[in-house]
């Protein structure tokens, strides 16, 4: 089992052993705060309530690249395509 696959059937589970907090946001129970992905598509939920922008890595096969997130839902590609994602400390 890949660990894409594992994270994505066990978001919970895996962010205890990772040592991460993974929350929901108020009104968007559906989309858990970070990296997550649906069959099909993989997305990266920002979640704060300062308007902020941030820089994740996002996670390939190949070289892993940085992009510039803002508040809410953001759709990164394919899920066979991206890996993972996580915010690398700082605002763009």
């Amino acid at each position: 089992m890949s660990v894409r696959r594992f994270l994505t059937g066990a978001v919970g589970a895996a962010a205890l052993v990772l040592g991460m907090t993974v929350s929901t946001a108020p009104g968007a129970a559906a989309d858990p705060c970070g990296f997550y992905e649906t069959g099909s598509d993989a997305y990266y939920n920002h979640c704060t309530d300062d308007g902020s922008h941030v820089v994740i890595e996002v996670e390939v096969w190949g070289p892993n690249y940085e992009r510039c997130v803002v508040p809410g839902v953001t759709w990164l590609g394919s899920a066979d395509e991206i890996d993972g994602a996580h915010y690398v400390g700082r605002t763009c």
